[in-house]
């Protein structure tokens, strides 16, 4: 086993005991052991009352964070002509038709979101078995699929959030910067998780909301109070 590090170890003897408390204590106990060399993200994980692999029991969608992410998010839009170039005048890292086509399939995925036109989806459609496992196959569910291309660049640049539970009920998601003040994180994760909340389906029984973790991204996690978690 690894020995664990003078910094890990007193990250983690912080969180001795620590277990279902308000999120402000929780933003603060993350901020005050993150002690890595780069700004670490607010990482927050959810365990949800559904089970993914019935159809009426996903859970996914998208959340605008109050504060931002804190992180440059790179965009690739497929598009032709007039919304090509409303692409590019919108701040768009990426775009193309057939020629970024080439590109992904040739290995080279150089960005965090994709967007495209509905005129685009059957050129798109050939990159699902690359573009799905990476959660970047564009969605008109999350707004990724639309003729409003700048408004979803805008929306991609400026703090959105997409999130889809995984195979075991879980989902996880990156909400801010620890250097964001305590304020701005608790804003985010309240504004994360009711987002959650909204998107719950109709299969969905019994205690939708389980369980909801807050870590740093080389540090421990935490629990915290699903009430405090959900509080207004």
């Amino acid at each position: 086993m690894a020995k664990m590090s003078k910094r890990t170890k007193a990250a983690a003897e912080a969180f001795v005991g620590k277990a279902h408390i308000s999120v402000e204590d929780a933003v603060k106990l993350i901020k005050g052991a993150a002690s890595a060399k780069f700004d670490e993200t607010l990482e927050i994980a959810m365990n949800l009352g559904v089970d993914p692999r019935h159809a009426d029991q996903m859970v996914r969608g998208v959340v605008t964070l109050p504060n931002g992410t804190g992180k440059t998010v790179r965009v690739a839009v497929f598009a032709r002509g007039a919304k090509a170039d409303e692409a590019k005048a919108a701040g768009a890292d990426i775009v193309g038709a057939e020629d970024l086509l080439e590109i992904i399939q040739g290995g080279k995925i150089e960005f965090d979101r994709c967007i495209a036109t509905p005129d685009m989806m059957p050129l798109v459609g050939r990159l699902g078995k690359i573009l799905g496992p990476r959660n970047l196959m564009p969605n008109p569910k999350v707004g990724t699929v639309t003729m409003d291309v700048k408004g979803a660049v805008d929306a991609a640049k400026g703090g959105e959030v997409q999130f889809k539970v995984e195979k075991a009920g879980v989902i996880h998601g990156g909400i801010g910067k620890v250097s964001f003040t305590e304020e701005a994180l608790a804003q985010n994760v309240r504004a994360f998780v009711e987002a959650v909340t909204r998107a719950r389906p109709s299969g969905a029984k019994g205690a939708y909301l389980k369980k909801v973790s807050l870590s740093s991204t080389m540090g421990p996690g935490v629990t915290v109070d699903t009430a405090s978690a959900t509080a207004n």
